[in-house]
């Protein structure tokens, strides 16, 4: 069968589990709906944790990151690891025992406040549909290339599909469905890269594929090194990045990590503190497994491309070119007329444009690998990007129902909550398509901004709100909307207002949009305490409540106390 057959084939079935078992596990309850009744296994609940933290960026564009920015690229890597690390150890058992479904509903009690609690809801908000973004465009790209339609019609179809599962199962019917999509998504990420690295080094094993021999017995990354200096470019295996910049944008998706509103609600489907221990610790092994071999897909994908390419005359490159041509995300211009295709690190002479967001998706046509491998990675993307797309807007959905309405209206039915709760998740379907259609960046870039955004106002007010007991609801409402207002004025300068001045000339210390998070977040610690100690100290039933989150006791069900 032909690429195209199998794409539908495998793609269609991935798509048919999905719903079957989102109509298998519906809600029927606000409980089920905000944290699937509280009942998940540990197991399960990390294979879903890990299919929601794994988006589309992850699959997609950090190898391709990492293709193009070799060394530079590894920032995603450390940043987006570490900082699951640091959420699992540091926030996600304190906050499973406060006992809350959402951030905004951990503000607004732990500050004692309504104003924090819609402050908070904003912040949701803005981060949610900042990453949404980057995971329909994930699915427009898939679309685009394998189901032969145009990116915005593969953005529709995607927005019908989370919007169905999502809508009707809530936070149930996504834990189930996301258990399936992590098993769908990380074998469609290891049988081409277990190909790959034994076609290229003979070894089975991708991370040590990596460090493995190619051609004459020369190392992989060696004979990288050599082919992009000869091309102009730096060593894949050193640095262009300031330190001063590696370490921001590093730390921004750390804490931000650790302030992603859709990750933090995970903890919350469990039964108990030491299952939420136990699930964050499942989870990190099946992410580690995606996220080991990222760095081997990387080199195999530029190696591979650099090797099918360079040099080559327009008449000898591989039907791979031309297929990924038709999408616009390579574009080749004959500048010189020579008839051969010039990679170059000079943007003047360079005739060839690849964009980052395919190389993981490309590598198995690139190795001319069977079609069904190629169907079998398209399936993969494409659940890797409903995954989080699904938890996003059941975030969105969540604290628009519960944080809004629910606050306001005390007395509002369980019924007419859950509709409201459905009603805000269709419109966040439809706003995030818009952003999917019309991103702000590639996939990667724009998930990165939704991390600054976390870190800069979520990180600082969680972190104090367990671990002191002086933090007001004023320092909470200033913190959070100096850092949010700060990271996303400096976003929109540099890449919507002045595009042109995007550069490490202008910007403020060497901090890159990426980066500029991490002193958001300074600013919001900052504010946050200097507010807090010229304001009056909180009450002694939030201390008391404070110090009893921190006290290693089991707690009872997520809606209890």
């Amino acid at each position: 069968m032909d690429i195209l057959t199998w794409t539908y084939l495998l793609v269609g079935l991935s798509f048919a589990l999905y719903i079957g078992i989102a109509i298998w596990s519906r809600a029927g309850s606000t409980e089920e709906f905000y944290v699937a009744g509280g009942g998940v296994s540990p197991l399960a609940n990390g294979l879903a944790t890990a299919a929601d933290w794994m988006s589309a960026a992850s699959f997609m564009s950090m190898a391709g990151i990492i293709a193009f920015s070799g060394y530079d690229g590894s920032v995603y890597l450390m940043g987006w690891t570490g900082g699951y690390v640091l959420l699992a150890l540091l926030l996600a058992p304190y906050l499973r025992k406060f006992g809350k479904f959402t951030v905004p509903d951990f503000v607004g009690d732990r500050y004692y406040s309504k104003k924090a609690r819609v402050v908070a809801v904003v912040c949701a908000l803005f981060i949610s549909f900042t990453y949404v973004a980057g995971q329909m465009r994930g699915v427009g790209i898939v679309f685009s290339r394998y189901l032969e339609l145009p990116i915005e019609w593969g953005v529709v179809i995607g927005m019908a599909i989370v919007f169905f599962y999502a809508v009707l199962g809530g936070m149930k019917g996504i834990t189930y469905t996301q258990v399936a999509q992590y098993c769908v998504l990380i074998f469609a990420y290891m049988v081409p890269a277990i190909f790959i690295s034994l076609q290229l080094t003979d070894m089975p094993i991708p991370q040590l594929g990596l460090g493995g021999s190619v051609a004459e017995g020369k190392p992989l990354l060696d004979k990288l090194d050599g082919m992009l200096l000869e091309l102009g470019f730096g060593a894949y295996t050193s640095g262009k990045k300031s330190m001063i910049d590696m370490l921001m944008i590093t730390l921004a998706l750390m804490v931000g990590t650790a302030g992603l509103p859709h990750v933090i609600v995970r903890f919350f489907t469990v039964p108990k503190v030491k299952d939420a221990r136990l699930s964050a610790g499942y989870a990190l092994v099946f992410i580690a497994i995606l996220y080991t071999t990222a760095p081997a897909m990387a080199a195999f994908g530029i190696y591979n491309t650099l090797q099918s390419t360079s040099q080559k005359s327009l008449t000898e490159l591989p039907d791979w070119v031309q297929n990924w041509e038709k999408t616009n995300l390579i574009q080749i211009e004959d500048k010189n007329g020579d008839g051969k295709v010039q990679y170059l690190a000079d943007p003047q002479a360079n005739e060839l444009r690849i964009d980052k967001d395919i190389m993981v998706l490309a590598s198995p046509e690139i190795a001319r690998l069977p079609n069904w491998v190629v169907g079998l990675v398209a399936s993969g993307a494409m659940a890797a990007a409903l995954s989080t797309a699904a938890g996003l807007l059941l975030v969105i959905s969540t604290s628009v129902s519960r944080d809004l309405f629910k606050t306001f209206n005390p007395s509002l039915s369980e019924k007419k909550e859950l509709r409201i709760a459905r009603i805000s998740a269709a419109g966040a379907v439809l706003l995030a398509g818009y952003f999917g259609i019309n991103p702000p960046g590639f996939v990667a870039e724009v998930v990165a901004f939704a991390f600054g955004l976390a870190a800069s106002s979520f990180f600082p007010v969680i972190l104090l709100g367990i671990f002191s007991t002086r933090v007001t609801k004023e320092g909470a409402i200033a913190g959070m909307l100096t850092g949010l207002l700060f990271t996303i004025s400096y976003i929109t300068y540099f890449k919507f207002v002045y595009p042109d001045l995007n550069t490490s000339a202008h910007w403020w210390w060497g901090i890159s949009p990426e980066g500029i998070g991490t002193l958001g977040m300074i600013l919001n610690f900052l504010v946050c305490f200097g507010v807090s100690y010229l304001s009056p100290p909180p009450p002694k039933e939030v201390q008391s409540l404070i110090q009893n989150i921190r006290i290693p006791k089991g707690a009872g069900k997520a809606y209890e106390h």
